[in-house]
């Protein structure tokens, strides 16, 4: 009688199997329904040994799987005949992702995969071979079984396609685009530790290359490492996308003001609202594990707010009754503007959940007001392309409520940025409460 498979020994950690394992890990947790951010903050704090190389390795070949998985899939279901193990799938799925960036690495591509199958599955590792051999015979068939799906030639859900094409009907093909590249990786200069000059001629010196935007954000022309950067472990400078530096200069918090930040984690417009204004600042945050992301972010900055653990929406559990000059509402969307960051959301939102998004938007609105002083500014913020979630719940707002007051953005009654090359996709609403 014939044993069970042996299992091979686990493959170096600095080799390409030993990725793809790991990267198929977060892909099959994906499928499964978790949050792909957790998962791999988990797989890391597990993993405290891993160099940065495998840390990178790891990560971008489970985001660029994500984004591209519509069409992975509709490879994947012409060289399948039954579905198989979800471990499996997602395995295969990074390994036609890896043949798509590097083709001239078939050969090591396919045999490393194989190999990681020896590792987890040992039964199954034929079926990896087989299918990954096929795939490379019938590669001049790929773009045409992606180009017979929609989902797949957009590598969007279908849901999703129409809510852009609706919201964005000139521009709904580029902001699809766009959703499925690398996104920029931007700074925010720290004014109370360094000017940004300082911080142009430290970059420079390093040999980084960057490009300045009008609101002084930033812009590396190639990401790297958080460790690599001069001056981040002194809090001279922060990782915050260029889009999203706007809310503090947009919300112009002045010295000695009230100030709210609703829903603050991870603390990246918090942190930018203190180092422009010594403001009496109140951090809520309904998630404590998040909320502790928001002490760490200010202690590194050298900043100061009161921070609580709690629903904005439920006054009586933080609010003391004082109302606030200014508030910044960021409120939970369906990050639709960032999906390139989080590329499991594509595949994890439901086209109901819009709605429920909106309901919560518009709930948090209304409590909120309720907090701000005669007189006082709110900046309305999400991370979304979705109307329903920007210019139309904001309309919603003003229709109930005679006493709010729409100011203009840069010459218009809002800001909506579309993610491009610069930044990712925002919206902005600056509302202020009549005297």
């Amino acid at each position: 009688m014939r044993g069970a498979p042996r299992r091979a020994p686990e493959q170096p950690i600095d080799s390409l199997g030993y990725a793809l394992a790991r990267a198929t890990e977060l892909v099959a947790g994906v499928i499964d329904g978790a949050n792909l951010t957790d998962v791999f903050e988990r797989m890391q704090a597990g993993h405290p040994e891993w160099p940065e190389g495998t840390r990178g390795a790891v990560r971008d070949l489970a985001w660029s799987t994500l984004r591209e998985f519509g069409r992975g899939d509709a490879i994947l279901s012409r060289l399948l005949h039954s579905p198989p193990p979800v471990e499996i799938r997602a395995l295969l799925l990074v390994a036609l992702q890896r043949l798509t960036q590097r083709p001239e690495q078939a050969h090591t591509v396919v045999d490393q995969a194989v190999g990681a199958t020896a590792v987890a599955m040992p039964g199954l590792r034929n079926l990896v071979n087989g299918v990954l051999r096929n795939a490379l015979r019938r590669q001049p068939e790929w773009q045409g079984w992606i180009e017979a799906e929609p989902e797949a030639r957009h590598a969007f859900p279908a849901w999703w396609v129409e809510r852009v094409r609706s919201a964005h009907p000139q521009a709904w093909q580029d902001l699809l685009a766009a959703g499925n590249t690398r996104p920029p990786m931007a700074l925010r200069v720290n004014p109370r530790r360094a000017t940004l000059a300082e911080v142009e001629a430290e970059l420079a010196a390093a040999g980084l290359e960057f490009r300045r935007l009008d609101n002084d954000a930033l812009v590396l022309a190639r990401p790297l490492a958080v460790a690599r950067l001069p001056g981040y472990a002194e809090g001279r400078l922060s990782v915050q996308d260029a889009g999203a530096q706007w809310a503090a200069q947009l919300l112009d918090v002045r010295a000695g003001e009230r100030v709210l930040d609703a829903c603050a984690a991870p603390g990246g417009k918090t942190a930018h609202i203190l180092e422009r204004a010594d403001a009496d600042l109140l951090a809520l945050e309904l998630d404590p594990l998040r909320a502790g992301r928001v002490a760490r972010n200010l202690d590194r900055l050298g900043l100061r707010a009161e921070l609580k653990v709690a629903d904005c929406r439920r006054l009586a559990a933080w609010w003391d009754g004082r109302p606030f000059d200014r508030i910044l509402a960021d409120v939970p969307c369906s990050a639709s503007g960032v999906v390139r960051r989080h590329p499991d959301i594509k595949w994890l939102r439901r086209d109901s959940d819009i709605a429920n998004f909106a309901a919560q938007q518009a709930e948090i609105l209304e409590a909120l007001w309720r907090t701000l002083a005669p007189g006082g500014t709110m900046l309305y913020v999400t991370c979304s392309v979705f109307d329903e979630e920007n210019a139309g719940q904001v309309a919603g707002f003003c229709v109930r409520h005679a006493d709010a007051e729409r100011l203009p953005i840069r010459g218009s009654s809002d800001l909506q940025l579309l993610p491009c090359a610069d930044h990712d996709g925002f919206y902005y609403a600056l509302l202020r409460k009549r005297p």
